[in-house]
């Protein structure tokens, strides 16, 4: 396996600036949303990146793999709750185009480095 740190890798970095985004809206949102939908979002945004980091911890590619897809999981879970933020009026429109430009860059770079991590049958 790669010794590359996973903080070196832009898929990784791009999960920071989504989390970190999500994190400074939901952190001014009122108590309710805050408590429900908000948690949400702040949790499957930080669980893709790492997802990231414990694959690479693992020291195989298969387990790697495996965690590159349930980081793929958490990047879809995150956009499920977003939908659900901008349907209930809690995320502007212009919140919704930033957010989208990070997840249209990352939803492709993890299924490239998810191609990238040798070339093993999975179990």
């Amino acid at each position: 396996m790669s010794s590359r740190r996973f903080q070196e890798l832009r898929v990784y970095q791009l999960t920071e600036r989504l989390a970190d985004d999500i994190w400074k809206i939901v952190n001014g949102c009122e108590s309710l949303p805050q408590d429900t939908v908000g948690k949400q979002i702040v949790r499957s945004a930080d669980s893709i990146g790492a997802n990231i980091a414990e694959g690479v911890g693992r020291g195989s590619y298969q387990d790697n793999r495996r965690f590159i897809r349930i980081a793929r999981g958490s990047l879809y879970e995150t956009q499920h709750w977003l939908r659900r933020a901008y349907s209930r009026n809690l995320l502007t429109d212009q919140q919704v185009d930033a957010l989208k430009l990070i997840i249209n860059d990352l939803a492709p770079q993890l299924n490239a480095y998810l191609k990238s991590i040798g070339n093993v049958p999975d179990d």
